[in-house]
């Protein structure tokens, strides 16, 4: 036998640290592989509950399922779990910040989805959100669109933009959690309309935490229909109205939401950020 040939012995006299070595990879795997199908049954049984609501929401509504678009806001979970919901049929996804995003949809670029941007998005960030989103729901200033409009045209893409709307604001202001007031609307579209690059899907808010509509929801989301309906006037094929989140998107069904954006109740309770 020369020196380069395999040897020939049992597993039961090789050295004990290869063997040990090989069972315990083994099991590690094992240990990874249930717990991937865990976690997918998990994700499935809230996908299921999430759907009964909305199909609830839009039975009383009066209005057809399809007519709801699911975004499942995928922040501070790990691209693992992107992949899961996209093989169990979600195909849209939410981040709200650049970084987590671009890798996220970077690690899972052969899974078909489309990358919505939900965050309040600083200027200099445009150009890398540019490269992977499909829409951004957060325009809520004339240099955001500015910066989107030259990185869009640089990417050779075009990106639906939703002016985000911030009820909490007083007239003529910004929210502080980003977004217009809704009388500031009209004339942000209209930049976002004539931009390069851009295209102008409709309107976007978080229900407000301050100020009259604060705790009400289903009065705050009947605003964004009002400032919703305005703009198609303007701007007939604006027809998108984002609004609604885990705790309630039956509120923003009912007043006319064509998406709703979930996270916890599909994904779980987030991990805390560090």
């Amino acid at each position: 036998m020369t020196d380069d040939m395999p040897s020939a012995r049992p597993e039961s006299e090789m050295p004990a640290e290869s063997a040990g070595g090989r069972s315990a990879a083994f099991a590690d795997s094992a240990a990874s592989a249930s717990s991937e199908v865990a976690r997918k049954a998990e994700l499935a049984a809230n996908l299921a509950r999430v759907e009964e609501r909305i199909e609830g929401a839009c039975r009383l509504a009066g209005r057809r399922r399809a007519e709801v678009t699911l975004i499942v806001v995928t922040k501070t979970y790990p691209a693992s779990d992107v992949r899961l919901l996209a093989e169990l049929g979600v195909r849209d996804v939410a981040e709200n910040r650049d970084q987590e995003a671009a890798q996220k949809a970077a690690d899972c670029a052969d899974a078909g989805l489309d990358w919505h941007f939900v965050g309040q998005l600083q200027t200099n960030k445009a150009r890398s959100v540019a490269g992977y989103v499909r829409h951004v729901h957060s325009v809520d200033r004339v240099r955001l669109v500015t910066a989107l409009s030259a990185a869009a045209v640089r990417a050779e893409r075009e990106i639906g933009c939703l002016v985000q709307v911030a009820l909490d604001a007083p007239s003529g202001s910004v929210g502080e959690r980003g977004g217009v007031a809704p009388d500031g609307v009209a004339d942000l579209a209209e930049a976002v309309a004539v931009a390069q690059g851009l295209r102008l899907d409709g309107v976007m808010t978080v229900a407000p935490l301050a100020g009259p509509l604060a705790g009400r929801p289903r009065a705050a989301f009947d605003r964004l229909w009002e400032v919703s309906t305005t703009l198609r006037v303007a701007h007939p094929a604006a027809t998108m109205m984002s609004a609604g989140m885990s705790s309630d998107l039956e509120e923003a069904v009912l007043a006319g939401a064509t998406h709703v954006r979930v996270g916890s109740a599909v994904l779980g309770d987030r991990p805390r950020l560090r």
